[in-house]
């Protein structure tokens, strides 16, 4: 009978990636200003798709069509770039990955007695939608789920506000985390339902449910993240089709491009084929502006704002679109470099540390339109992207083995307490 599994399990995995056969992964290297400059533009001419940002004296990853790698490779070459083979075969890497996640959610199922929100497996909407409203029923006093919009095709975008006092107290600063806005980014969603449990089943930090009021949205992007576990793993962007005369034929937005800020100027792109399209309006699609909505319905007194991504162990703050400094620059540092020495003393050894800066010098790539941009533009203090951690060179696959989730939400939640109390008493001193 074992067998019998082994073997479907294995006939499985190898019916599905089939659009990614031929395509290579590599690690990328960059050493300087210089070659920066050269290596964007190979991204639109090759339609390169990166999956980690190369920064200086750190490789990123990225995945190369068959018919583009012959005259990356030379280019690349030329310029002096430094590659070295991720993975020759990115279907068989996929199967690898599909393998470990089904051995693993069968494992857990017999260990949690059927419960179907694991933190030593990656997370299906179903069950993270399911998991929100057994919190909002089971913890009503403190937990209230909202169901803000729609996707674009239909499925609910939920979050959950947390507060002691109803968000009736108004001297209360109010958190706000979401994740899932990039579909396949598949480590972020965990980070939040964490902190949910972290705040309502677990209270460890008592001072946390007390002192803040919190709003939390495990995806963002739902029809995107499904996507990823039934279609396409590495799809990016939203699923919407009213974008463009080719939207029918490519779907999609990237709602880290969709905002309201210096939209469709630099690093995006206007062709909705692209994984950064930026839509055809700002706030074109629906799950970025329930992201708005609640940004300004909670303005006055929304001390923080944190959106999860992966991956690359960075936290990142504005502005993103020409890497200058809001006159928040040095309390955004601070706070950000005391979350990342947070999560760095939790981690393991083999994670990388987190660098912690301005997102367009650290990435040396300008972007406009990201939500982080947005919340600090229209008065959040404290707003970040955190890039979590993914594989290294120690580990195999496109996704960060399943045993090191609950590691990262862990080491995340860290970083979030120390990062909540200091923008909280710096919001409070500013009210004062």
């Amino acid at each position: 009978m074992k067998f019998v599994f082994v073997v479907t399990l294995f006939a499985l995995a190898y019916a599905k990636h089939e659009e990614y056969i031929g395509w290579k992964s590599y690690y990328v290297g960059l050493e300087s200003k210089d070659q920066f400059k050269a290596f964007w533009p190979m991204v639109d001419k090759y339609e390169l798709d990166v999956l980690s940002h190369p920064i200086l004296g750190r490789e990123g990853v990225l995945l190369v069509k068959p018919e583009h790698q012959a005259g990356f490779i030379l280019e690349a070459e030329t310029e002096g770039i430094a590659l070295k083979v991720h993975s020759e075969d990115v279907k068989s890497q996929l199967d690898y990955d599909d393998q470990v996640i089904e051995l693993q959610r069968i494992s857990s199922m017999m260990r949690n007695a059927g419960r179907q929100l694991p933190y030593d497996n990656y997370q299906q909407i179903e069950a993270i939608d399911d998991y929100l409203d057994y919190i909002g029923a089971t913890y009503p006093d403190v937990a209230t789920v909202v169901t803000a919009a729609n996707s674009f095709e239909g499925r609910p975008i939920k979050y959950v506000k947390i507060s002691t006092t109803n968000f009736e107290d108004h001297s209360k600063p109010v958190i706000f985390i979401d994740g899932g806005i990039h579909a396949r980014e598949w480590i972020s969603p965990p980070t939040v339902t964490w902190a949910i449990h972290k705040l309502v089943e677990d209270v460890t930090e008592r001072d946390l449910l007390d002192n803040f009021d919190w709003i939390l949205l495990p995806v963002v992007n739902p029809d995107g993240y499904k996507f990823t576990f039934t279609n396409s793993r590495f799809w990016r962007k939203t699923r919407s089709t009213d974008q463009h005369v080719l939207s029918g034929i490519c779907p999609g937005v990237d709602g880290n491009r969709n905002y309201d800020f210096f939209w469709n100027t630099v690093g995006t792109s206007n062709t909705p084929c692209s994984d950064v399209y930026a839509g055809s309006k700002a706030f074109s699609e629906v799950e970025t502006r329930v992201v708005r909505d609640i940004l300004h319905e909670h303005l006055a007194r929304m001390a923080m704002y944190i959106t999860m991504h992966s991956f690359g162990s960075m936290i990142l703050y504005p502005w993103g679109h020409d890497g200058s400094l809001s006159h928040n620059g040095l309390g955004l540092h601070t706070v950000g470099v005391a979350m990342a020495t947070a999560i760095n003393q939790n981690s393991l050894s083999h994670f990388r540390s987190y660098v912690v800066g301005n997102s367009a010098l650290v990435l040396n790539y300008p972007a406009a339109g990201a939500s982080e941009d947005y919340a600090h533009q229209i008065g959040v203090p404290f707003s970040y992207t955190f890039e979590l951690p993914g594989l290294s060179n120690t580990l195999l696959g496109f996704n960060l083995n399943p045993r090191y989730i609950q590691q990262v939400c862990n080491e995340t939640w860290q970083g979030l307490i120390v990062g909540a109390r200091r923008a909280g008493d710096l919001f409070r001193n500013k009210k004062l």
